[in-house]
């Protein structure tokens, strides 16, 4: 072999060596990088596995006064039914007996809990709320656009119209409480006390009016039902203190003191109605419902509020009458029952009280006015409820915003308007449960899952026991409606 040839084959065999290790070299990084990807993945897997068991912890640990949780989301809801409402209830126990008024109240918070919902099957399980039901079926959370969803732009216009018709009347109520307290306290006249609605609204109202969600207003709902709860023990120490009213007896505490006619029973009834009138605010606390909006959650908070309302109503309800007396002897409200005693202490604290827990309720009635407004301006702009993200931008805030915030300090002030020309509370309460809240709570849901319903035609029947449930309570508010509204007028006619 010449030396050229062998020194051409050590190479090739140093190359084929060379080639060789780089390979080696190459397959262990490759295998190494497959096992730290293995690795990763591992502790990846792990980690996930360790989160996904942290996270319920992470839940339970999360405060369950949350915004969106089942506990605040009731205790909103009941506070925008408990209002001024609870003054008067007593009022009407009076005129008709404990009887009567404990079963309007029962049959009322059950309408409240099973004709706002709809059944499914034949199993009481199944029961759901039918405004929610709608919300979450159609994506929607407000009465307008649900309204839309199902029915025609001209329906969504009334029904918002209505709504707004009652939530601008019971926070005209609201203010109208404040004027009676101040009246009380400080024995003022009748311009002192409009000056002082006026400054209530302007300083108070407004602000609070602002509020971009509902659930924001939780904390100050719970200490609100604390603060009628105090009214209830103030009016209980009353009768401790003074015993029960002498014109009390057995059978006119159960039945009545007699006279009754079929116009008071009708205006106890709308009296009933408006005391448990908080669905207009269904919509939107479904949509702030977390995790997620759900019928089970919406169920839990019916059943609590419904539940704390009763409590509330029944409470005043019994003792208002025994404390104070029957028929005549009733005032406008216990405000004004509790006149004669109004320098002790506690009493004075009671008044203020029940002043900050109707100014809290004030968020709760012009919220779904701003949703109705809002709405109107959108279809002038030809823009949907989702837009706001592209709309324009003026000193930091979208200009569907600022006519947010601008359609709430209208109606405000035309609230504050309100209460300075109407000063009588009963009046004004029985005139909204007839009128307005009837159709809100007994007309517009039936309507809803009919219309629901109606879209899966294959299935569809007038005759299944949902829709037949629909229909009569459809019915019932309708009478409540017509006949309501006739007898709430008369009073203020004079007739």
């Amino acid at each position: 072999m010449s030396c050229s040839a062998y020194v051409i084959s050590i190479s090739s065999q140093e190359s084929g060596c060379v080639a060789q290790r780089t390979y080696n070299r190459k397959m262990a990084v490759e295998a190494k990088a497959e096992a730290v990807d293995l690795e990763t993945a591992v502790s990846e897997v792990s980690t996930t596995d360790s989160l996904a068991k942290m996270q319920p912890t992470k839940l339970q640990r999360q405060s369950s006064f949350r915004r969106g949780g089942v506990i605040p989301t009731a205790i909103c809801l009941s506070k925008a039914a408990i209002g001024a409402g609870v003054l008067s209830v007593s009022v009407h126990a009076a005129e008709v007996g404990a009887l009567y008024q404990l079963a309007c109240l029962m049959c009322r918070g059950q309408w409240s809990t099973v004709f706002l919902v709809h059944i499914d099957n034949p199993y009481p399980k199944a029961l759901k709320w039918m405004i929610s039901v709608a919300s979450i079926e159609t994506k929607k959370w407000s009465f307008e656009d649900v309204c839309e969803e199902l029915f025609h732009p001209v329906m969504s216009i009334f029904t918002g119209f209505m709504n707004a018709c009652v939530c601008l009347g019971s926070a005209a109520g609201y203010l109208i409480v404040c004027g009676q307290v101040f009246v009380v306290i400080f024995q003022a006249d009748n311009a002192t006390r409009n000056l002082f609605v006026v400054l209530v609204g302007i300083f108070v109202c407004c602000p609070m009016a602002l509020a971009r969600h509902v659930g924001f207003m939780r904390h100050l709902a719970a200490l609100s039902v604390g603060a009628l709860i105090l009214l209830v023990i103030v009016v209980a120490w009353y009768m401790g203190d003074r015993g029960i009213d002498e014109s009390v007896t057995t059978e006119n505490f159960l039945l009545g003191p007699g006279g009754a006619t079929f116009i008071t029973y009708m205006n106890s009834i709308n009296n009933m109605i408006f005391a448990y009138n908080n669905q207009f605010n269904v919509p939107q606390l479904t949509g702030e419902l977390t995790p997620e909006p759900s019928r089970n959650g919406m169920t839990k908070v019916a059943l609590l509020s419904t539940s704390i309302s009763f409590l509330l109503y029944a409470s005043v309800s019994i003792l208002g009458v025994l404390a104070f007396g029957v028929a005549e002897n009733q005032k406008d409200s216990l405000i004004l029952d509790l006149m004669p005693v109004r320098k002790e202490i506690h009493v004075l604290i009671s008044l203020i009280a029940v002043m900050f827990s109707v100014l809290t309720c004030f968020q709760f009635h012009i919220y779904p006015v701003r949703q109705f407004l809002a709405y109107l301006v959108r279809k002038a702009r030809g823009r949907s409820s989702d837009d706001e993200k592209t709309d324009v931008v003026y000193f930091g805030r979208s200009l569907t915003r600022w006519y947010d915030i601008f359609c709430a300090l209208g109606s405000v002030c035309l609230v504050v308007l309100i209460a300075v020309v109407i000063t009588s509370l009963r009046a004004m309460l029985d005139f909204i449960g007839a009128f307005g809240a009837a159709y809100i709570s007994f007309m517009v849901p039936p309507m809803w899952i009919i219309a629901l319903r109606r879209k899966d035609e294959k299935n569809f029947s007038w005759f299944s026991r949902e829709i037949l449930f629909s229909v009569s309570f459809l019915a019932l508010g309708l009478f409540l409606f017509v006949f309501g509204t006739y007898s709430a007028i008369l009073p203020i006619l004079g007739l």
